[in-house]
């Protein structure tokens, strides 16, 4: 039964997660408006703007895979000797994952602080 009450809380913030992501892809769009302005008119302001907006929507995303990650090795720390080969295997998968996706979200992040010409394309994953 408490494992059940585990699953269904999890299940809760997930679903908190993905109204996060709503807004996220909204800001995402906001964010395009600005660099295509940026882009058409040489708009210093919301080139600046622009850069601003994937910083914002690249840091909400590490904290969202830190979640996933700290989770998963959460996940794998509680495997005990007793557990099948395919749910430790598919668990140290389930880490792995959540731990590349992870680093691709520092990668990006840091990619928008970096880039202030926006010469690079980056988009959420």
């Amino acid at each position: 039964m408490n494992e059940k009450l585990e699953r269904l809380k999890d299940i809760n913030t997930e679903n908190l997660i993905w109204v996060i992501y709503i807004g996220i892809i909204l800001l995402s769009w906001y964010a395009n408006s600005k660099e295509k302005k940026a882009i058409l008119y040489d708009d210093e302001v919301s080139r600046k703007e622009y850069q601003k907006l994937m910083i914002l929507i690249f840091s909400i995303l590490v904290v969202i895979y830190y979640s996933f990650a700290k989770d998963s090795y959460d996940d794998l720390l509680e495997l005990s000797a007793c557990d099948s080969l395919k749910k430790k295997n598919l668990t140290k998968a389930s880490f792995l994952g959540s731990f590349l996706v992870l680093l691709s979200g520092v990668i990006f992040l840091g990619i928008a602080i970096l880039d202030e010409n926006i010469d690079v394309e980056i988009a959420f994953n």
